[in-house]
């Protein structure tokens, strides 16, 4: 999976080298974020929280922002998250995943002490404390590596990697593989950062991935310094995800060009590629070469390679029914991807819905896109399209009534239906989606 990074500092999207000297900066993070998720997750830091600057009792100026962005992006967040209770809390406001650096390498009890006073750890009591909250298979370690002196204060301390805290500043002592050993248990998922590279765009340091490659058997996405697809192309031949961020906003490498890349195309030139729409409904399958893929990105519609003629083929581009694509994943192997798309008419050469299913299943999705449609296309004799703003609350208030009086199932289910029903044309005439509410339940669910 390719990742792109959204750094922000003080509200802006940032690009720092070796996380001191800012380079660029932009007020999009939006617009990036929406981008961005065609071509995998998006790791959101919030450089603030991480470096404790412009940080108050609740939180970093960035919250605000984080929060839109997890509801337009599949994100994975970090920085500055001390504390199992504020991971929860994000992994409620909808992020996928949390990273966590600094508190995981800390005594508590030692703080301040330094190298050779023991400060540094593998905090596991913070770690335990994060599985019990959110789950292992939420947590991503961040072990922000470089060169270590090989005597700096640890006599013990052999010439190798070291782990890194307080957005790079503080040298730990800690050994990368073994403190990787001793950390694997407890996360889904390492982030390596080449500390020595990052932001340099001179190339990462593959030594340490290929150590920590051969010692853990979690997955590992790497980062700093990665600059060309030769590079993406090795590091996913290695099992291994890859972050990107200077080369990404400086133009050097392109996301569709790298996304391409990560798959693993010596096992096949053609791969399974798998259309669902974005309630997760099996629209059809087909196959993708190098050139389908990449027009999918360029095009904004779904191609795939027909095997029957031998050449590219764009969904629908005969008949108009197309797929918009939403976004792209690989799966584990990447020798499969998986396209969430919107469908423009029929999927099935029969005019059916989907190459698996005649019928479209009833989604309350499905439901808001009728009555957007009915709002927007009146037909004649169209109730829905009558239901100004007071009529439909009014209309509300009885079918509470109505259901609380319900007694039997088949009033229930009946009673339920309407005020389901006009529940929706309230939302919809106040553009409130359904994705939106689902979101909610989801954030409570998890508290």
């Amino acid at each position: 999976m390719i990742i792109a990074s959204i750094d922000l500092q003080n509200g802006k999207v940032v690009q720092l080298k070796q996380g001191r000297d800012l380079v660029l900066e932009r007020d999009n993070p939006l617009e990036l974020a929406a981008e961005f998720d065609r071509y995998g997750e998006v790791a959101v830091i919030d450089l603030d929280a991480a470096m404790g600057v412009n940080v108050s009792a609740a939180g970093s100026g960035n919250q605000e922002i984080i929060k839109k962005l997890l509801r337009i992006a599949q994100c994975r967040v970090g920085g500055g998250i001390r504390t199992a209770e504020k991971a929860r809390e994000l992994v409620s406001l909808g992020a996928k995943k949390i990273i966590v650096g600094s508190a995981a390498f800390k005594d508590p009890a030692k703080k301040g002490a330094g190298i050779t006073g023991g400060e540094f750890c593998v905090n596991t009591y913070f770690l335990e404390e994060l599985v019990k909250k959110i789950g292992r298979e939420r947590i991503i370690l961040a072990i922000d590596s470089g060169l270590s002196g090989g005597n700096r204060e640890n006599a013990n301390m052999k010439p190798g990697y070291e782990i890194y805290v307080d957005g790079w500043k503080t040298p730990t002592g800690l050994d990368l593989i073994n403190t990787a050993r001793t950390a694997e248990p407890f996360v889904s998922e390492f982030l390596f950062t080449c500390v020595n590279r990052e932001g340099t765009m001179t190339g990462i340091d593959l030594e340490p991935v290929r150590l920590l490659r051969e010692t853990v058997s979690c997955q590992i996405t790497a980062a700093g310094g990665v600059s060309t697809l030769d590079e993406v192309e090795t590091l996913a031949s290695m099992g291994c995800d890859v972050q990107l961020g200077m080369a990404l906003y400086t133009g050097k490498l392109d996301l569709a060009e790298s996304f391409v890349s990560s798959l693993n195309w010596k096992k096949s030139e053609l791969l399974p590629l798998i259309a669902q729409s974005a309630d997760g409904q099996v629209l059809m399958t087909g196959f993708a070469d190098q050139e389908a893929v990449a027009e999918s990105f360029k095009r904004g519609n779904l191609c795939f390679h027909s095997r029957t003629r031998n050449r590219l083929w764009m969904k629908g581009e005969t008949s108009g029914n197309t797929l918009k694509m939403i976004r792209l994943r690989a799966d584990c192997d990447r020798d499969a991807i998986l396209a969430t798309v919107e469908p423009v008419g029929p999927v099935c050469h029969t005019g059916a819905w989907s190459c698996f299913n005649p019928d479209r299943q009833y989604t309350w999705e499905y439901l808001q896109g009728i009555i957007a449609e009915r709002f927007k296309n009146p037909a004649p004799g169209s109730y829905t399209a009558t239901l100004d703003d007071d009529l439909v609350r009014e209309k509300l208030m009885e079918e509470a009534e109505e259901l609380c009086k319900a007694k039997t199932h088949d009033e229930l289910v009946w009673e339920a239906a309407d005020l389901l029903y006009f529940s929706t044309v309230l939302m919809t005439r106040a553009g409130v989606s359904t994705s939106e509410v689902l979101d909610e339940l989801d954030r409570r669910h998890k508290k």
